[in-house]
């Protein structure tokens, strides 16, 4: 097993969010804008935007990024377009959600591609 660089590296993005249920789906669609503004940015490899299956559950969604690095990340979210849009969701009270961000690498794999 190879041990990830330490400062560079693929990494995942993961920013859970605690959101009421019934400001989902206009988050989700500002999600979708936002991560139009970062899809062509170098070292961008994916997104998903998870969304819990039960209303009893405390984080509502959480947004899963992969990156070629940390800095990959840091260097596509530093754009104005995107930190305008971050802002706007922000003051959107149809979108009261509170962020949990950070990075995440691989730990451990079970599985057929472990």
């Amino acid at each position: 097993m190879t041990t990830p660089d330490p400062v560079g590296g693929p990494v995942t993005f993961l920013n859970i969010f605690e959101i009421p249920r019934e400001d989902v789906a206009t988050f989700r669609a500002g999600w979708r804008e936002r991560i139009r503004l970062v899809e062509d940015a170098p070292g961008f490899r994916g997104a998903q935007l998870l969304e819990a299956v039960s209303d009893d559950e405390r984080f509502q969604l959480v947004n899963v990024t992969q990156w070629d690095s940390r800095e990959a990340q840091e260097a596509a979210t530093r754009t104005p377009q995107l930190r305008a849009s971050v802002a706007e969701a922000r003051g959107d009270q149809r979108q009261r959600a509170t962020p949990n961000p950070g990075f995440y690498r691989v730990a451990a794999r079970v599985g057929p591609t472990s």
